[in-house]
């Protein structure tokens, strides 16, 4: 356990991606089974152990320590997990030994609302306060140390000489702690095999078109949808009778997101894999797409009740074929794809699943018009792609372009200010910001939490804590008086938020400290926006 605290600390506090590779990576080769494996599946997001609510942390706190003296720990350090473990007092005496890893997720996984309390409080006492860090990470589902699941499948790739692409391949068939996966990785057994699993296949990417253009004889081009990119897989049930049919929905990052859309996983039928994009359907007509913000009604929700399924119907606009049937489609280019995934789609339910439309146009100068004239709520922008090209994992250079439209920007008021996580755990990162309303009411419009550099960052930090008008738990009201230019890629209408508007990824690209704040932006403005 103290390893992986040690690695969870080193972690916190290591912005290069090629040192975390390392860390990690030593990390995977020091440390035996299972503990490497519970410790890849926390880095990955595959532990769900949030028997421990923080409701009762901050119970366990008030008994070992003054209220007054933790409340104003917490706010000054702003991270639970880190201030119950500096705060926590040392059991004198001589204590055992430190639990391993597998013996603390053991635990935890069997925790119950009863036996929680006691057992946390004994865990807590045996542990020092690195321990007691990274056992209440793990004890709340909430690491927040900048690693995502691709960059720990990378590291585990890198350490043992694997190919991350075959990684993921698998990673889907397997379950913590990954014993096969290691088995695997240090010679002592073949490549684990997915069988008859709906698995995972890694996406092809694009990057983006920055300068100039490419010839539309070897590109084609088709809109850029705003959803959510996904793949569809399909296993029909065997002969024998003794596997039945499995579909799957995978997210980018490889998460089964199929509860969340059980009516697109019934209506996919067909044996195949394929990419494209999670829509919710307009009201005008049916083939139009409804607005991103349509979309995240539906977004989490492992069980959606039977109304949301209605009100908010899903469907897929599809974009290429990986496999169909047992053919492996990834080899052949693009225009191959393209026709096979053309013949497939008559046979699939049409109120359920379309394919992406291309967008002719006689040459660049025409295309980039057509880019720059679209502002339906739902499209990005264009996706470029060459002709001839294989679907191959990740970003290749020359392969596929996505070139999206310019961002929009107003200029809006700050009005209240969050700590961040992880790194930005003592500074107010997380900024709320409004515009005017007719009567002269500041209403909030977004929030964001990128956008900005580090010395923006500090700057905007000790703005805040400044201009505290008051508080409400962990946020901070300021004082109406800061400007933030604020980009975004698109606004939409929404009945969730008292401005009506809902923006679509917001980020700071200037603070206006040059403006006064009641030249600020209107809700007026951004409404035509968004009309």
């Amino acid at each position: 356990m103290l390893a992986f605290a040690a690695l969870l600390d080193a972690l916190l506090y290591t912005t290069s991606r090629n040192a975390k590779l390392r860390l990690i990576g030593a990390y995977l080769r020091a440390t035996p089974d299972p503990d490497r494996g519970w410790a890849l599946a926390a880095l990955t997001g595959g532990l769900d152990l949030k028997a421990v609510q923080p409701r009762l942390i901050r119970e366990l706190i008030a008994a070992r320590v003054d209220p007054v003296l933790f409340a104003m720990s917490h706010d000054f350090v702003g991270d639970m997990a880190e201030t119950v473990s500096l705060l926590w007092p040392d059991v004198p005496g001589e204590q055992p030994p430190s639990p391993s890893l597998d013996a603390i997720v053991c635990e935890l996984a069997a925790l119950t609302r009863v036996t929680a309390p006691a057992a946390l409080t004994a865990l807590l006492d045996r542990l020092p306060a690195q321990g007691r860090y990274a056992l209440l990470k793990l004890a709340t589902g909430s690491l927040r140390i900048g690693v995502s699941a691709r960059l720990a499948k990378t590291a585990l790739a890198e350490a043992f000489g694997l190919d991350v692409e075959a990684v993921e391949e698998v990673w889907h068939g397997l379950q913590p702690p990954y014993a096969p996966l290691f088995d695997w990785a240090e010679g002592r057994a073949p490549q684990p095999t997915a069988g008859d699993l709906p698995v995972f296949r890694p996406f092809m990417l694009a990057h983006p078109l920055e300068e100039g253009s490419v010839d539309l004889a070897d590109y084609a081009a088709e809109w850029k949808w705003d959803g959510i990119r996904i793949q569809l897989v399909h296993i029909p049930a065997s002969e024998a009778g003794d596997r039945t049919a499995t579909t799957r929905l995978f997210s980018r990052a490889g998460d089964d997101i199929t509860g969340s859309f059980p009516d697109i996983a019934a209506a996919f039928t067909t044996e195949a894999v394929l990419d494209g994009e999670l829509l919710v359907r307009g009201q005008a007509q049916m083939g139009e797409a409804a607005s991103f913000n349509a979309l995240q009604q539906r977004l989490g929700r492992k069980a959606p009740p039977a109304k949301t399924l209605t009100d908010f119907p899903a469907f897929v606009r599809l974009y290429d074929a990986l496999s169909i049937g047992r053919a492996d489609l990834r080899a052949l280019p693009w225009t191959e794809r393209r026709s096979r995934l053309e013949a497939i789609v008559p046979r699939l339910d049409p109120g359920r699943f379309d394919i992406s439309t291309l967008v002719e146009a006689p040459d660049f100068a025409a295309l980039q018009a057509l880019r720059d004239g679209a502002r339906d709520s739902a499209i990005e922008g264009l996706m470029l792609k060459r002709r001839d090209s294989p679907y191959v994992a990740g970003r290749r250079v020359g392969l596929w372009y996505k070139w999206k439209r310019a961002a929009l920007t107003c200029d809006c008021v700050l009005m209240y200010a969050q700590r961040g996580h992880g790194k930005r755990s003592s500074y107010y990162s997380d900024y709320t910001f409004g515009c005017w309303s007719p009567e002269g009411e500041l209403l909030p419009v977004g929030k964001a939490y990128s956008g900005f550099t580090d010395e923006e960052l500090r700057f905007l930090d000790k703005w805040v804590r400044s201009h505290t008008t008051g508080k409400f738990g962990p946020v901070r009201e300021v004082e109406k008086a800061l400007v933030l230019e604020v980009a975004f890629d698109s606004i939409h209408l929404s009945k969730r938020h008292k401005s009506g508007l809902a923006m679509r990824f917001p980020r700071i690209s200037r603070i206006r400290t040059d403006k006064p704040a009641h030249e600020a932006d209107t809700v007026e403005t951004l409404l035509r926006a968004a009309t």
